[in-house]
């Protein structure tokens, strides 16, 4: 392949509704499907880079392919080159705002292209970004949502059972006293040995964050607290991380690296963990990883845990990986784990391979 052909050629984009194993439920909202859009940026030189986005409903992949096929016109004939399309996009939108599915289109482009710059230099993306395949942290966030008591203690044991020491447990109920009983029953369910973290998922004000922080302190044996209020208040959150004793987790949802500055700025949390759809892609989660290493602060991942292994694995705070197999449906090969830890392929790029049968059978 000469250089002068590895230029981007288009884009092509397919939306699917991908089964969900564990459907899950949160104090927000219930998955019950995963609302996938493929992106596939082709090159001139024949290499097909490829990334997905989570549209979280069905009904957010319509507006999102429109936006890809519309950036897909603006950097076709041009050099597959992250940062350059990156630069190019952000220019483009500037009067837009680079927020929101704007910034998700490019995330997904972004990732795409350094897919397709890994494969056309024959290197996964852990060892294009200077770093080594290694075994990454990982705790299983695929069920343990709203449910019952009873179904709480099974799902826990059956997540552990697949071969994760750490788990994750959605809060968030009308009453603080069923969250602490949903609390106990998954210690209880999972043991003393394996780690838990617990997320609100932005379900409370400030002054109840506060309540139920304490009663989490008091109760022990958590390794973070999720997004308890909303998460772009980042002085309630400061507020919240200051008082509470429990670490506070934040970053889901923010919105690209300055976002991240901001809430770094204001003492907002204890730990953080962006989004590689939200944060920007490969590119905005390399400046992400170099504002949590400054602040010196554990940095881990929000779901995409094909691109996220690859990326935690060059952040110098790694911290874990949060591992969701809402994907694999779609996928030729899914991501390997052991012994809690997720495995990053030595496969060229991100390793992603379509399994054409599955998207036909799951395409919207």
């Amino acid at each position: 392949m000469t250089i002068s052909k590895f230029l981007v050629r288009g884009m092509r984009v397919r939306a699917v509704a991908a089964p969900m194993k564990r459907p899950l439920a949160t104090s927000t909202g219930a998955v019950s499907v995963a609302p996938l859009l493929l992106v596939d940026l082709q090159t001139e030189a024949g290499i097909v880079g490829r990334s997905y986005l989570f549209g979280i409903g069905q009904h957010n992949l319509a507006p999102l392919k429109a936006l890809v096929e519309a950036m897909a016109e603006m950097v076709k004939g041009d050099a597959v080159a992250p940062f350059e399309i990156e630069k190019k996009l952000r220019a483009r939108y500037t009067l837009l705002g680079v927020h929101n599915i704007v910034l998700f289109t490019m995330a997904g482009i972004d990732m795409a292209a350094w897919d397709a710059l890994g494969q056309a230099l024959g290197q996964p993306l852990v060892r294009l970004l200077g770093g080594a395949p290694r075994p990454v942290p990982a705790y299983n966030s695929k069920g343990l949502g709203i449910l019952p008591p009873r179904k709480l203690a099974k799902e826990a044991e059956e997540l552990v059972k697949e071969g994760f020491w750490a788990v994750k447990l959605r809060l968030g109920r009308p009453r603080a006293e069923d969250d602490l009983e949903a609390l106990r029953v998954v210690k209880k369910a999972v043991g003393g040995n394996v780690t838990l973290m617990v997320d609100f998922n932005q379900a409370l004000s400030v002054n109840e964050a506060l309540r139920r922080g304490r009663m989490i302190d008091d109760e022990g044996g958590v390794a973070w607290i999720e997004e308890p209020v909303r998460a772009d208040d980042f002085a309630g959150c400061a507020r919240v991380a200051r008082e509470v004793a429990t670490p506070i987790q934040l970053g889901e949802n923010f919105m690209g690296p300055e976002q991240m500055a901001q809430a770094l700025a204001a003492g907002a949390s204890d730990y953080v963990m962006p989004d590689a759809q939200r944060i920007g892609g490969v590119t905005g989660w390399l400046r992400a990883a170099a504002l949590a290493q400054g602040a010196g602060l554990e940095m881990s991942s929000h779901l995409f845990p094909e691109a996220s292994c690859h990326l935690l694995a060059v952040t110098p705070t790694c911290h874990w990986l949060e591992y969701v197999d809402w994907a694999d449906p779609v996928l030729e090969e899914p991501l390997a784990h052991q012994v809690g830890h997720v495995l990053v392929r030595e496969r060229p790029g991100l390793g992603l391979r379509w399994n054409e049968k599955a998207v036909k059978r799951y395409a919207l």
